[in-house]
């Protein structure tokens, strides 16, 4: 998300920064490039002017202007700008209340409500261990039920029965009753999509909101519809209480104008993001964070937490203490190590969190891809356990074996040989005293030409 305006703003703050001395034109020529990278996301107009005056004023003002380091100056106020577009705190979702806090989903047809519902019981339930039920009072659409049941199945919370010929009030009136009685810390209800100019049905889910009295209800807007979702937003804030928003599909949009426009249009927080179709890939929206990213100051904060959450510590614990012993980096620690990177959504995903690795160049996120990841593993699961433990022994027939395995090419396997070589080396250098600085310096050496400012290895490949 974002990757066309980060694009654009890494440009304008490039130009800002390289001024000794700031006048008002240079000011208003950099104004112009924001507000234009900012209407190409497809942020809503009047939530561009006011962010353009907002950070035109300040930058205007005397501390930039008198400022040792103006261009600087100006890039801590459009991060704080940006940062109070998207809300300046997450809020968390109210559970103050006689248990069970209702949470109700709204939002339009196709804006991935039950996907949500599922992914933020599974979040609930493993991050805050709440004891979560899940209900589906969508008896329009077909299968909608189904849905949400067999969602619930894999993410073992529990899942309230309930029929297509039901009315949707009653529904609410028995789970509810129901989740009194079994104690459940929350009930998330999931409502059926609805246009913001069908009233009968709006209608429908002011009576749901009248029976649930909900602590929130979170209106779930598909990012990728720009200034539709701005639209939508606004009749739903009209209509319903709103407590939040949650913005879904975020991976697929580069654009990233629903999520600058939807907080300055309801003023309502923005809490979740999805950021995949698995139920794991949720988080909480940090708008710091998230402003951060946008100008290519990576989220180190996110990183940390994801591999806190996402590296299995026992393994990788394991891997420390035997490199340390000089017992040697096998390909299947280097297979370990894919897995657990691709569980955290790829390197790809890892290098938009990391500072200064914003606006890669595209044939190199490709290159670090899922896809790049699932063919290193197929090679090595296509090795014997032998030359999985000691790849010397893999000749001429053996790499035609195992590309013929693994459905790669012979050059293939020699890239990933070679590749892995390059890791060896270098955890050989941590294992030794001074470890840290001598696998720096390896890494500066890797490619043949030293790291370049993007911090790739010219054409060597990604040193995995």
């Amino acid at each position: 998300m974002f990757d066309t305006l980060s694009e654009r703003l890494a440009r304008t703050i490039k130009d800002l920064k390289g001024q000794g001395r700031l006048t008002e034109d240079n000011i208003s020529a950099a104004m112009r490039e924001v507000r234009m990278a900012l209407l190409e996301a497809d942020v809503a107009l009047p939530v561009t002017r006011d962010f353009i005056e907002h950070v035109r004023e300040r930058a205007l003002g005397q501390d930039v202007m008198t400022s040792l380091t103006p261009g600087q100056a100006v890039v801590k106020i459009v991060e704080e700008e940006l940062i109070s577009l998207m809300g300046e705190v997450n809020t968390a979702l109210n559970f103050n209340t006689q248990p069970p806090a209702v949470i109700m989903m709204a939002g339009l047809q196709g804006a991935g409500k039950t996907t949500t519902v599922a992914k933020l019981a599974r979040l609930l339930t493993e991050k805050e261990k709440k004891k979560i039920l899940v209900v589906s009072c969508d008896v329009y659409r077909p299968a909608a039920i189904e849905q949400l049941k067999v969602l619930a199945n894999e993410i073992n919370v529990e899942f309230y029965p309930t029929e297509n010929n039901q009315k949707p009030v009653d529904i609410a009136k028995e789970v509810l009753d129901y989740a009194r009685k079994q104690n459940f810390d929350g009930l998330i209800v999931d409502t059926a999509g609805r246009l913001h100019i069908d009233n009968e049905m709006m209608e429908e889910i002011k009576q749901l909101q009248s029976v649930l009295t909900p602590s929130d209800i979170l209106f779930v807007v598909d990012s990728m519809m720009g200034q539709d979702a701005v639209n939508a937003a606004k009749a739903f804030d009209e209509a319903l209480p709103l407590t939040g928003v949650v913005l879904t599909k975020t991976d697929g949009d580069a654009r990233g104008g629903a999520a600058l426009s939807v907080r300055h249009v309801t003023g309502k927080p923005i809490k979740f993001m999805g950021t995949g179709e698995k139920t794991s890939e949720f988080t909480a929206f940090h708008p710091q964070r998230m402003a951060s990213r946008i100008l290519g100051m990576g989220d180190v904060l996110s990183l940390i937490e994801e591999v806190q959450e996402k590296t299995d510590l026992k393994k990788a614990e394991k891997l420390a203490k035997k490199i340390k012993k000089g017992r040697g980096f096998s390909l299947e620690d280097f297979r370990d190590q894919l897995q657990q990177m691709r569980g955290m959504g790829g390197m790809a995903s890892i290098m938009d969190k990391l500072p200064g690795m914003g606006g890669m160049p595209a044939n190199v996120n490709a290159q670090v891809g899922d896809q790049q990841f699932i063919k290193l593993e197929s090679i090595i699961n296509s090795m014997t356990p032998h030359e999985r433990r000691i790849p010397a022994v893999i000749n001429g027939s053996r790499k035609r074996r195992i590309a013929a395995g693994s459905g790669t090419q012979i050059q293939d396997v020699n890239r990933l040989l070679k590749q892995f070589k390059q890791m060896q080396k270098m955890m050989k250098k941590m294992s030794g005293k001074g470890g840290m600085k001598k696998m720096m310096r390896g890494l500066g050496g890797m490619g043949g030409g030293g790291m370049p400012p993007g911090g790739m290895p010219p054409g060597g490949g990604m040193p995995f």
